[in-house]
């Protein structure tokens, strides 16, 4: 459920296919996303959730942002 939410913010922002999104997806190579790009992708994640991304950073792939958000969900029951 968190990995097709997060999938389909991408595909919203990025105009990619969502079925091309995988959660092997590297952030900025395969989306071919820039800074901006990447921080509204972050932003849309955490106003999906209602959490705070403290590192963004630390966003390669698709699969790190999902454990994050499962990890700060969790942090947060």
């Amino acid at each position: 459920m968190i990995f097709r939410k997060i999938r389909d913010i991408i595909a919203e922002r990025t105009d990619i296919d969502p079925a091309n999104i995988t959660p092997d997806t590297n952030m900025k190579e395969d989306l071919q996303a820039d800074s901006l790009d990447l921080f509204q992708i972050i932003s849309d994640i955490e106003d999906e959730f209602g959490i705070d991304i403290d590192s963004p950073s630390d966003i390669v792939y698709v699969s790190d942002a999902v454990e994050m958000v499962k990890r700060l969900l969790e942090d947060e029951a």
